[in-house]
């Protein structure tokens, strides 16, 4: 970065620095560069593509080396930005919740389609986290009434604030493990559910974001499936007649995933791929 005798850092020359910083830590040096000067100065690309020779000011040129130095060390873009895109709206995100993922708008399509616009419903998210699949269920069907479960406290700070950004009126939450909190007479249409699914020794939680994302809310288990067979087992006394349990899951887990639902009682199980063509996504009936 800028030295005392070098003079104010231009725009080109802060996105110059922390691409070759980042060249050797990050897979896609340039994009996070231009992303942290972004959240920096609070304005898009075509801004800084516009004016690459404004300079920085001192206290930008600091706090952008900052967030250069703690992307060098692996800290993840969104808990460095403090927000992530998903289905096309902004949600505020922190180390206590996981990073929202492209591949769980699977689980939004799936949803909608089940579940009429036209129509109400009782809708319930298990580990809703920073809120991503319980808000968006509600302000994508504003007639039905929305549910959303987590053990975190900070966990559900973030959701709630989330809620209120978009106005997800008719959402609300309940603290406790799995469906532990809710009152036994509760009945749902559906049940949606992103829980912990990777086995506890899997070495890719040592490795780049996932280092720094909440454990808790990654691995479940040896095998990776002890919060999915616990929602499996218990969620069929929260549907409703013909209410449908929709899952996230691994890659290689569908089969596993099919073979407890069966299990359980379950009927109509299918499973749906994400965009690279894995099995990432199961749909259930029970009654």
């Amino acid at each position: 970065m800028a030295t005392a005798n070098a003079g104010p850092e231009t725009f080109a020359g802060a996105l110059d620095a922390g691409r070759h910083q980042l060249g050797e830590t990050s897979p896609s040096p340039a994009l996070d560069a231009e992303v942290l000067l972004m959240h920096v100065l609070g304005r898009d690309r075509a801004h800084l593509r516009a004016w690459p020779e404004k300079p920085l000011t001192p206290a930008q040129a600091s706090d952008y080396a900052a967030l250069i130095e703690r992307r060098r060390e692996g800290w993840p873009i969104a808990y460095l930005t403090g927000e992530r895109e998903f289905w096309s709206r902004p949600f505020q995100v922190a180390p206590g919740v996981l990073i929202p993922r492209p591949e769980t708008e699977l689980l939004i399509e799936l949803a909608l389609a089940a579940i009429p616009a036209d129509q109400s419903a009782n809708l319930l998210d298990l580990g809703t986290g920073s809120g991503i699949i319980a808000i968006t269920l509600a302000v994508e069907r504003p007639r039905a009434r929305v549910v959303a479960v987590d053990a975190s406290a900070e966990a559900l700070a973030i959701a709630q604030t989330n809620a209120a950004r978009h106005a997800a009126i008719n959402l609300s939450f309940f603290q406790g493990d799995w469906l532990g909190p809710l009152p036994p007479t509760e009945r749902y249409n559906l049940i949606v559910s992103n829980p912990p699914y990777i086995a506890e020794g899997d070495p890719h939680l040592r490795q780049g974001d996932l280092r720094h994302e909440p454990g808790l809310a990654l691995a479940s288990g040896p095998d990776g499936l002890t919060a999915l067979r616990r929602i499996i087992a218990e969620s069929r006394a929260f549907l409703k007649p013909g209410g449908a349990l929709l899952l996230e899951h691994g890659y290689d887990q569908a089969d596993a995933i099919g073979v407890l639902l069966r299990g359980t009682g379950y009927g109509e199980i299918n499973h749906h791929r994400d965009l690279q063509g894995h099995r990432r996504a199961t749909m259930a009936r029970y009654g």
